[in-house]
């Protein structure tokens, strides 16, 4: 145990309560011995000949500091102290580590001026800083503690004020999040690329960005309300253990559950995506309305409670089977006829200790330690029946693997430090109970490779983009295995960098760093309707989502032609990715949500959510002219909920981009007058005309983008009053009223007059009487400023489009219908009047009065004014109780309290209906 003391000085003690003498942490300047050098790349190193950093050599003394927190690393052989002045000091210690404390030296000092905490990530070589500020810093221990990024809570609303300085850091044990407790209210649970994964910290809902403290008396239901002053993960890293400041009597557990990260010895899972707690799998699944849900399912008491916790989760290809492993053995779940398989024999269940899960076709291979010989194994079982009678292959491996993968009859297993064998497997016979077949696995290929990086923690292989064609242009009948299997692979290293390797001459050429996840997606996926097909891979890491495209050609490497980065795939920072859905074209998210109740403490749950790609894959096809491509992705996708949505993004995006560019660039285009080719925009419009949703895709197009750009957009779109009559003539009156405007501010005030009331009939012979009311206030706004020759007449902001919401009182726009004489109204004012009156005389005459009721509600028709001057025409009333009468049959209301009788200017009743 390494004690720090309040004199600055450090001691050691062991479990025997044996104290060594303390001693002042010295630095590798003024020691007479040499440090150590260092040689493992896993091992912190000091990097003191480096250049560009954040922290600096250390100094000949420490001062007077008081040791207010240390921490160990055996793996990188460091040691992390804060001292009281804010000062971190970044240590190496021997190989005997603790056992030779005059060995430690401080190498590095880390500047800070506010550190109130440390936390170290062995495996990701992340030191994470907690400030007084309340945030956290991270620095890169591998990068000479370059700095990575700033965490806060300061996005959501959240401000030091409010949460006061962090209290305590805690990784995962698997270092991939981190947990966070703030000294005055609440704990937050981050990813190392920033997405907030859990937040104990209650949304107040819209007002929370402005003034999120709220009165402590309105928080009794939020879980540590009073700070956080201790945290800490468990072993296997499903639950967080946390204590309240100032309430040390007790301790909060907050349960969760792990996504499948494609890490490791386990496999990838295309067909669903999973998260699994402790003792249940989470599955994530469309219901009937294309809604995603998450179905629980609870593993069987009979098996959990002997190998408890859950270890590993993976889907088969087909997405009919699930494999699940604990501590030991190994069960089966039948998602079609949901039903378990288990060992029948449990001293056989309890030889399997997996340390990974893989699956080719119908076949499971468990990878299984061996603890009475400490050896690997894979084991390979048919998922029809778990038994080691009918085990098909056993093959021993070399050593302790590190990652493992499988891509049809191909086994991909990777050795420490990066040693590579590639399995090739072949099966005779059915695999089915009645039959007996035989399983045969041969290497194929070996490659040790030397590199300086960080180990892998993820090898994919990448399936070639021209497999089909490569079979049908080779008719050599020597065709072998080496020139069938993938060539290429990609590799997540554990400082989140992503590479790919050809395994030809085992050069590896990097591609990107910061990254979590990535799903290689060519030729994954072999069904039918599926959108993926044009993708090689996506990632998440701190950038966001990026979506790689195949290339072909002599430099596939060449980022600027390999990478397309879309922005708006960038997830919200609250939802995590879990992987895709090939046959609807999405990537799959979840976060966190809290439900209240008169509980103590809020439920916490996940929430998954969707965002489709969709609209990507078809601006990479048309960007490489393949139309023909683009045209039947968009059919398969045609019937899918998110279609419209996903063609308004494609063209927002692609014209967002036209207008963006430079002028002179837009100059240069245009005088290329003889290239056959049309401009991305126009090959996106030309896909768009094949859909119903054309029209209305272009007009909320326009009302995203500025009125200046309309004319760009038109252009290439189509004339906007040939628009409007298609509109029109298909009865889409509602996109056709978002044409107005556009037609305002292009062909003239004149026109869109004409074509608004030509609409405004229509809507009313259809009853449509809120849209006939939008109509209303336009035209009288708008033939008031174009009879008044504004010169801002044509200056309409597009805020308007497509629901007209002007924001001035209609009562002043109605008064100009109130005149005692229709000579008195100006033209634009009587030619609406005379429209909205004939139609009060139809409903009138045809005894219609609840749909007299809506026009005049839709409207704001003035039906006393009109009343008074038909008392002797349309609205001549016959018979007083015949017409109380039709009022209670007709519009199905309380005649005493919803109607009532005016007498103006001494003239005969008149009956006039109150709106509600």
């Amino acid at each position: 145990m390494l004690l720090g003391l309040s004199n600055g000085h450090v001691q050691v003690m062991s479990w025997n309560a044996e104290f060594s003498d303390s001693f002042k942490l010295g630095c590798s300047v003024c020691s007479s011995e040499k440090p150590t050098a260092v040689i493992d790349a896993l091992v912190f190193d000091p990097a003191s000949l480096r250049d560009n950093t954040n922290a600096r050599p250390a100094p000949c003394c420490t001062g007077n500091s008081s040791i207010v927190h240390v921490e160990l690393s055996v793996k990188l052989r460091l040691l992390v102290a804060l001292y009281s002045g804010c000062r971190i000091a970044l240590c190496t210690i021997g190989k005997k580590g603790l056992r030779q404390p005059g060995s430690i030296r401080v190498e590095r000092w880390l500047d800070t001026d506010d550190a109130m905490c440390t936390s170290v990530a062995s495996e990701q070589q992340i030191l994470a800083v907690g400030c007084s500020r309340g945030v956290v810093e991270l620095y890169d221990l591998a990068e000479n503690t370059r700095h990575i990024r700033t965490i806060s809570l300061y996005d959501w609303g959240y401000s030091v004020e409010d949460t006061g300085p962090v209290a305590c850091i805690s990784w995962t044990p698997d270092n991939c999040a981190f947990a966070v407790g703030w000294k005055f209210r609440g704990l937050t649970v981050w990813s190392v690329s920033g997405c907030r994964l859990m937040c104990t910290i209650r949304q107040t809902g819209s007002n929370s960005a402005s003034s999120p403290m709220v009165k402590r008396c309105t928080l009794k239901f939020e879980p540590l309300m009073g700070g956080t002053s201790h945290i800490q993960w468990d072993d296997n890293g499903y639950k967080l253990f946390a204590v309240e400041e100032n309430l040390s009597e007790r301790v909060l557990a907050f349960s969760f559950a792990k996504c499948c990260l494609n890490r490791g010895l386990s496999g990838t899972t295309y067909s669903h995506q999973v998260l699994y707690g402790d003792d249940r799998i989470l599955l994530v699944q469309p219901d009937d309305a294309d809604e995603l849900k998450i179905l629980h399912l609870n593993v069987p008491i009979s098996y959990i409670s002997q190998n408890w916790p859950l270890l590993h989760v993976v889907a088969s290809n087909d997405g009919m089977y699930l494999a699940v492993a604990g501590s030991h053995g190994l069960v089966l779940y039948d998602l079609r006829n949901k039903r378990w398989r288990f060992f029948g024999d449990v001293t056989q269940e309890q030889k399997i200790q997996c340390k990974g899960l893989l699956w080719l076709r119908k076949i499971v291979i468990v990878c299984n330690y061996v603890e009475t010989s400490n050896t690997y194994e894979l084991l390979f079982f048919p998922r029809y029946h778990l038994d080691y009678s009918s085990l098909l292959y056993r093959k021993p491996l070399l050593g302790r693997p590190i990652v493992m993968d499988v891509f049809q009859d191909y086994i991909l297993v990777t050795y420490s430090p990066f040693d590579v064998h590639i399995f090739h497997v072949m099966i005779s016979g059915e695999l089915s109970p009645s039959s007996n077949p035989v399983l045969q696995l041969s290497t194929v290929r070996e490659l040790s490779i030397m590199s300086p990086k960080s180990p892998p923690v993820s090898m994919r292989f990448i399936p070639e983009q021209n497999d089909k064609e490569v079979l049908k242009r080779d008719t050599n009948e020597s065709y072998d295995l080496l020139s069938q299997q993938p060539s290429r692979c990609l590799i997540l290293r554990t400082n989140g960098e992503l590479s790919v390797l050809d395994m030809d001459d085992g050069h590896e050429h990097a591609l990107t760093n910061s990254i979590e996840l990535f799903w290689v997606t060519c030729s994954q996926f072999e069904e039918k309707g599926s959108l993926i097909k044009e993708v090689s891979w996506l990632d998440y890491g701190h950038q966001g989502m990026q979506v790689w495209y195949p290339s072909h050609g002599a430099g596939p490497f060449k980022q600027e032609d390999f990478l397309q980065l879309d922005p708006e795939l960038e997830f919200d920072r609250e939802v995590y990715p879990l992987g895709l859905l090939p046959n609807v074209g999405v990537v799959v998210g979840v976060s966190q949500r809290m439900s209240f109740s008169t509980a103590e403490f809020p439920c916490f749950e996940p929430s998954p959510q969707a965002q489709t790609i969709l609209h990507c894959l078809l601006r990479h096809l048309l960007q490489r002219d393949k139309i023909d491509e683009a045209l039947r992705l968009a059919n398969l996708s045609a019937e899918k909920p998110h279609f419209s949505h996903c063609l308004e993004w494609l063209l927002f995006t692609v014209f967002d981009a036209d207008i963006s560019r430079p002028s002179a660039s837009k100059n240069q285009a245009s005088q290329k007058v003889d290239s056959p080719k049309n401009s991305l925009l126009e090959k996106t419009c030309d896909l768009l005309r094949n859909f119903p949703e054309y029209m209305d895709v272009v007009v909320s197009v326009a009302r995203k983008t500025d009125g200046r750009h309309w004319a760009d957009l038109f252009s290439t779109a189509g004339r906007s009053t040939e628009m409007f009559e298609e509109c029109f003539q298909q009865r889409w009156y509602r996109t056709a009223a978002c044409y107005i405007l556009v037609i305002a501010k292009l062909e003239g005030p004149a026109v869109s007059q004409y074509c608004a009331l030509r609409l405004l009939q229509a809507t009313l012979d259809e009853s449509l009487y809120e849209l006939a009311g939008e109509l209303v206030r336009f035209l009288l706004r708008s033939g008031r400023d174009f009879e008044n020759a504004t010169p801002d007449s044509e200056k309409l902001s597009p805020r308007f489009l497509g629901y007209f919401l002007f924001r001035s009182p209609y009562k002043r726009q109605s008064s100009d219908l109130r005149s005692n004489s229709m000579k008195e109204l100006s033209p634009h004012i009587a030619s609406v009047m005379n429209i909205l009156e004939r139609h009060a005389s139809y409903l009138m005459s045809g005894k219609e009065l609840s749909k007299l009721v809506a026009f005049v509600k839709g409207t704001q028709f003035d039906l006393v004014e009109y009343l008074q001057r038909e008392r002797q025409g349309s609205a001549r009333l016959e018979n007083f109780a015949s017409a109380l009468e039709l009022i209670g049959q007709k519009v199905l209301v309380n005649i005493s309290q919803s109607f009532m009788v005016y007498s103006a200017y001494r003239c005969p009743f008149v009956l006039s209906i109150r709106m509600k």
